[in-house]
């Protein structure tokens, strides 16, 4: 079924209405949908590269919408919508610990879903329904999903296809990288 989808959502790349596929995809994504926007968006700017920083824009504007509709979820239904999508990630059983500590550290958590490979549905509907700050929560994925869609695009513009089995096999874990060393750097300074 996974990999239906997701070669469903490549060939939407190659549509006449890609931008909107790419929105579309983005926004969805950002609070139910499997497959990250990055299948469309990648092929895109190689497609087309003098478009690359406008389609991260759109996949940026996107998925920041999408990421209020996940936090709606979460504040308003959690347990008829939000509930069965994180059992479906795996991540029901958590969610009762994780929503104790949360509001402490929940930019933190936006920042780092938005950038690394992390479902970013599960933070959304997670804000949601532990009610994070809304404004925190608006401001943490704006910056989170404009460094992932805006790197990508940059670092397709600059080295086209060369570069894209770095982006689809290793960027994820470049990103896991920097967060972890990010964040202990913070608790570093914190505790130490």
């Amino acid at each position: 079924m996974i990999r239906g989808l997701y070669d469903w959502t490549l060939s939407l790349a190659s549509h006449r209405h890609a931008t909107w596929a790419l929105a579309l995809i983005a926004f969805v994504e950002s609070s139910f949908f499997p497959i990250p926007p990055d299948v469309v968006l990648i092929p895109m700017i190689i497609a087309r590269p003098g478009r690359a920083f406008f389609y991260a824009l759109v996949a940026t504007v996107a998925s920041v919408l999408g990421g209020l509709f996940g936090y709606f979820i979460g504040l308003s239904l959690f347990e008829q919508i939000g509930q069965p999508i994180l059992d479906f990630y795996g991540k029901g059983e958590d969610f009762a610990h994780f929503a104790e500590r949360y509001n402490e550290w929940g930019a933190w958590a936006v920042l780092i879903a938005g950038v690394t490979p992390f479902p970013f549905k599960v933070i959304t509907i997670a804000s949601g329904a532990t009610a994070l700050s809304l404004p925190v929560f608006i401001l943490a994925s704006v910056i989170a999903r404009a460094l992932r869609f805006f790197l990508v695009a940059a670092l397709l513009w600059r080295f086209g296809e060369p570069i894209r089995d770095f982006i689809e096999r290793r960027l994820g874990l470049v990103f896991i990288v920097f967060c972890l060393l990010l964040v202990g750097g913070f608790l570093g300074v914190t505790y130490l």
